[in-house]
């Protein structure tokens, strides 16, 4: 019997993910972000189970305790464990990270289709309010939605979130403008489907490559908001640990106790750094130019 002339769907897909993995571990820098964070989310995952100390027990007798065998990073000015609660902060840190790009994706996704797809007076009024939304710096934007939403960890989500939309409705919109010119979506047009159809079915999949990459840098740039915020006390409240919240409370001590606020600062610093480096490199694996290389 003759072999069948049609490829199996599901070799395709798993010949391109090792495809994508192959050109992504030739960025050795990206392998290292990769492993960072990897390790990062090991370590805050699984806290709970090799962490002896409670991250919020105060213990004034332990208070500012120097690094050493009984406690790896030392404790804070109320006796609590830093390392503990430094990994209990950074899986807080890491869920603000996730849930704020998510909603910015949530929002800036259609809106940038919609408005790269449909043009004309659409157009206008999405991009006038992503230059709204633009006019403001990140951190700046997300201070003064905090300041009007109150402080809490579900307002902090929407703010940094909401600093996140307007990169990818442009993001978007700039993909889209070339998809809805290609052959198959004049070809759905021509056979009656419908517009949304044609958005989610046909233009949204094949922009969603510098979405992918933009969403991981937008990540870093997220706790690194977040961090801001609650280093400036609009942040998580305490006791409950978080990366900013934590730097916040070490600069009050940072010429007696040094590593209360180097040890957060470098959380943050490892967590951004992966996080662009693995953005860097998936850059590089989605870049079509490079698919032959």
């Amino acid at each position: 019997m003759a072999k069948s002339s049609f490829a199996d769907p599901y070799s395709e897909r798993l010949h391109t993910a090792r495809d994508l993995w192959r050109r992504f571990r030739r960025r050795h820098s990206a392998v290292i972000g990769l492993a960072l964070l990897l390790l990062l989310f090991a370590a805050s995952i699984f806290a709970p189970v090799f962490m002896p100390h409670d991250p919020e027990k105060l213990k004034l007798s332990q208070a500012l305790i120097a690094p050493g065998a009984q406690f790896l990073l030392g404790t804070d000015h109320l006796g609590r464990d830093m390392l503990t609660r430094l990994l209990y902060g950074a899986r807080l840190s890491l869920t603000i990270g996730f849930l704020a790009v998510a909603f910015g994706l949530a929002v800036g996704l259609p809106l940038g289709a919609i408005s790269g797809y449909y043009g004309k007076w659409v157009d206008l009024v999405i991009q006038r309010f992503a230059d709204i939304l633009l006019a403001f710096p990140s951190f700046l934007l997300a201070l003064s939605l905090v300041a009007m939403l109150g402080v809490g960890l579900q307002n902090i989500i929407i703010s940094v979130g909401i600093s996140a939309v307007p990169s990818f409705i442009r993001l978007v919109r700039g993909s889209v403008l070339t998809i809805r010119e290609q052959t198959y979506v004049e070809s759905a047009r021509s056979v009656g489907v419908r517009d949304g159809r044609i958005i989610w079915l046909h233009v949204l999949p094949n922009a969603m490559a510098p979405v992918i990459v933009q969403a991981t840098l937008n990540l870093g740039s997220a706790i690194l908001i977040a961090a801001g915020l609650g280093l400036l006390g609009l942040g998580v409240q305490p006791p409950t640990p978080a990366c900013g919240s934590m730097l916040g409370e070490g600069r009050n001590y940072i010429f007696s106790h040094p590593y209360m606020a180097t040890f957060p600062g470098l959380a943050i610093f490892i967590a951004v750094l992966g996080f662009n480096l693995l953005g860097d490199g998936l850059r590089d694996a989605l870049d079509p130019r490079l698919r032959h290389v």
